[in-house]
């Protein structure tokens, strides 16, 4: 790290705030507030099964990942027009900007919609729309990452996937979401070698509630190139081993993991392990309506829970150039940029 290494305590909370960040693993439909959600389902016509927006956000008490997803497709219900989509994005990004995200690669559901019979047009088309119009608008690049939920079968991810090829431009890459436990990565081998075939990036959530196997199998049987969450790796040290040495970004979501019970108390997580371990973790914010934070909140409470210091702090945010997908010119450009902002905070 260039400078700045013993920033004080007090000083820290400016810092992670100001500070340029990419943001690697958001969730778009998890990004929906509860205001927005009714202001949707009002415009649309849709029916939702709470009387208020206080009524809805007290609903947020979650005792496992599952029970998040059940209240996260419900609230999903209101999107239906291309419109709809870009509220949506453009909310987020605005979010995004003040926070001083500067790249954001978005996750986003299309079977979620359509199961319902939004058509995939209106999905991508909504979303790209906004992240072109933040790139001049806010100063944020964004780019969109098709997931696909593995609690379906490869079968219908098969279905997705070619349903989307014919807005190939508007999305990066694929990524595999949805309930881990009892769904592992080898269910999705072969969609995964399809979109590889395609010149797709790949990434799949493995080692949240599921076990440091579903890591190894997303990294020798799908070949990601990130794992998101990936928590679980401290569990076995071989993994870690191989994480640290391939250089494998893990996009960690520390208050997500704390509002679905992964670990007891903020001040247990194992961040500061991955780490002192050499491995590329970042930080990122996962479901922000849902989870209490965006960017600047997952990095100002874990900071305070776990005594992380400004020299993690620039190592998380390098972390998440490298890990990002941006091209090396603009890594560069975002590593120069963290590296005057130290300066000057110094």
């Amino acid at each position: 790290m260039p400078v700045a290494q013993t920033i004080p305590a007090n000083r820290l909370p400016d810092l992670l705030r100001r500070m340029p960040k990419a943001e690697l693993h958001i969730h778009i439909e998890g990004s929906l507030e509860p205001e927005l959600i009714f202001a949707l389902a009002a415009r649309n016509g849709v029916q939702i099964p709470y009387a208020s927006v206080e009524e809805l956000r007290k609903a947020y008490a979650f005792s496992n990942l599952q029970s998040f997803l059940d209240i996260y497709y419900a609230g999903a219900s209101v999107l239906l027009k291309e419109q709809d989509f870009f509220d949506m994005a453009w909310a987020y990004l605005e979010r995004a900007a003040a926070d001083n995200v500067v790249r954001a690669e978005i996750f986003f559901d299309p079977q979620t919609h359509t199961a319902r019979g939004v058509p995939m047009e209106t999905v991508i088309k909504g979303l790209h729309r906004a992240c072109r119009k933040a790139e001049g608008g806010l100063g944020v690049d964004a780019s969109l990452i098709l997931c696909f939920l593995r609690h379906l079968s490869e079968e219908e991810a098969f279905a997705t996937l070619e349903a989307a090829l014919p807005f190939r431009s508007g999305f990066i890459g694929v990524g595999l979401d949805s309930s881990e436990v009892g769904h592992p990565p080898e269910k999705f081998a072969r969609v995964f070698a399809r979109c590889r075939e395609l010149g797709l990036h790949l990434v799949a959530h493995a080692g949240e509630e599921g076990p440091p196997a579903y890591v190894w199998t997303a990294l020798d049987l799908l070949k990601v190139e990130r794992i998101d969450h990936g928590v679980q790796s401290t569990k076995d040290p071989a993994l870690m081993a191989r994480l640290a040495r391939d250089r494998i970004p893990l996009t960690v979501c520390p208050l997500s993991n704390l509002k679905l019970c992964v670990f007891p108390k903020l001040a247990d997580h194992n961040l500061g392990e991955l780490l002192d371990a050499g491995l590329v973790a970042t930080v990122n914010s996962d479901d922000p309506a849902y989870f209490g934070g965006y960017m600047n909140d997952n990095f100002v409470q874990t900071f305070a829970a776990t005594g992380l210091t400004s020299a993690h702090a620039y190592q998380l945010a390098r972390n998440s150039f490298e890990g990002s997908f941006a091209d090396k010119a603009k890594k560069q450009q975002y590593i120069d940029l963290l590296d005057a902002t130290f300066a000057a905070f110094e």
